[in-house]
């Protein structure tokens, strides 16, 4: 099993305590967001646990305990780092100090564990395809040397997103455009860069197509060997591995525009308000109508065998 910290929410940031104490009492409860009475049960164990993939724009609250899992797990950390401002991702930290905070996260789980996100590539006003590839460029300098390698996306249509950033552009001339200079940076940088997804290639650019969560990256961040895994997600365009994921929509405060893990920003402080770092689960605790089951947790591993059950979606 691999275990998915920040897919639905940044957990790393404003989960911090909670994530802590999953770890430390070895069990962690996850709602299925199509069925929410349906619970999944996972143990977090290394016996159980594959790999943690963690995701975050900003790891520095749990920098301080952040050993107590990476000496125990497989791990691998995507780190977000754009440069878009106030009005896109109020919330955010400077670029300044996501690069600090970066490179004290190389000390702690060392830089072939570090996988950079410049995520979601937003085509919009002053942000084009030249703001794109500079503010790469100017990144790329400062992140190249401290990561196993870079992961590029592009902000895909979705329910809702034209009324929150009518201007968004999806032209897919633009998308070429900055995917030839981004290629070309990274390649100077010598950082190894992937389009998440799948879709059109762009390899002459030395740019790979594939999941962002990638058992391949799992495998070179730990010395591990995984089984040839097909990536099962019911989105055609997602080429990642299944992951386990314990987060929950409508609870991240950040307030970035794009982003589509909170369709009702009314209910993020309703839901941050019934947080217990104490409880199981992310929000709010157990109730007589919860139907609670063992989550799948075959491994991947070599050797390994799985299945995946209702509760895990």
């Amino acid at each position: 099993m691999i275990l998915s910290i920040g897919q639905r929410t940044d957990i790393v940031t404003y989960y911090t305590a909670w994530m802590f104490n999953r770890f430390r009492e070895g069990i962690v409860y996850a709602r299925n967001p199509l069925f929410p009475v349906r619970v999944a049960r996972y143990r977090l164990t290394p016996e159980l646990v594959d790999a943690v993939v963690f995701r975050s724009k900003d790891y520095s609250p749990a920098l301080g305990k952040l050993q107590t899992v990476t000496d125990r797990f497989r791990t691998l950390f995507h780190f977000t780092i754009n440069c878009y401002d106030k009005a896109i991702e109020p919330a955010s930290p400077q670029v300044e100090d996501a690069v600090k905070t970066l490179c004290e996260l190389e000390r702690i789980a060392g830089a072939r564990r570090i996988i950079w996100r410049y995520d979601p590539i937003v085509f919009m006003g002053k942000y084009s395809v030249q703001f794109h590839i500079d503010a790469f460029a100017q990144l790329a300098e400062k992140i190249a040397p401290h990561v196993a390698g870079c992961i590029v996306a592009f902000m895909e249509p979705s329910l809702g997103l034209h009324e929150r950033m009518p201007e968004l552009s999806f032209n897919k001339s633009e998308r070429r455009a900055v995917l030839m200079g981004i290629g070309s940076i990274a390649k100077k940088r010598g950082l190894p860069v992937r389009l998440c997804g799948r879709g059109e290639d762009y390899s002459l650019f030395g740019i790979k197509r594939g999941g962002c969560i990638n058992l391949s990256d799992i495998a070179n961040a730990n010395g591990c060997h995984f089984r040839d895994v097909k990536a099962e997600n019911p989105k055609k365009s997602c080429a990642c591995v299944a992951t386990r994921e314990i987060g929950a929509f409508d609870t991240c405060p950040r307030g970035c525009l794009y982003c589509n893990n909170v369709r009702h920003p009314f209910e993020v402080a309703a839901n941050r308000a019934r947080h217990d770092p104490a409880s199981p689960l992310l929000i709010g605790w157990l109730s007589e109508e919860d139907i609670v089951a063992d989550g799948t947790q075959d491994s991947f591993l070599l050797g390994g065998d799985g299945q995946m059950s209702i509760f895990d979606l």
